[in-house]
């Protein structure tokens, strides 16, 4: 995980100043875009994705102490390895049951609101492009 991390962080600091600067003006069109992304899925398969986090045990070994050699006695016998129970996130993407109908409002809600928010970085956009050319 914090490999693809600090691989997205040197990726995005590779643009142009004028590819970061139209990021920074389109950023909310981009989360949009991947709801809408989302809603078009729940509406293709008819029901939507719910990931659940649980949590299980599973048994790994401990850390054993190392016995304290004393100079002079003879070395302590060997400690026996145990095992101890340690918790284990797990995620599972299990299917969810929506309101098509309330999906597709919300979808063309979504539509609606990336159109104004793309007129509403046009001005931003065009001020990158003038501040930063290429």
């Amino acid at each position: 995980m914090r490999r693809s991390l600090v691989f997205l962080v040197l990726l995005a600091a590779c643009g142009t100043p004028q590819e970061r600067c139209i990021a920074r003006e389109t950023r909310e069109v981009r989360v949009l875009d991947r709801l809408i992304a989302e809603s078009e899925g729940n509406l293709a398969r008819g029901y939507a994705l719910e990931e659940i986090t649980t949590y299980r045990d599973r048994w790994v070994p401990c850390r054993v102490e190392r016995p304290v050699v004393v100079e002079g006695q003879p070395a302590p016998p060997p400690q026996p390895s145990q095992m101890c129970r340690d918790e284990v996130e797990v995620t599972v993407t299990r299917p969810k049951g929506i309101d098509l109908q309330a999906e597709a409002r919300k979808l063309a809600s979504q539509k609606d609101k990336r159109t104004a928010l793309l007129r509403a970085a046009g001005p931003g956009i065009a001020q990158c492009r003038a501040e930063f050319p290429e």
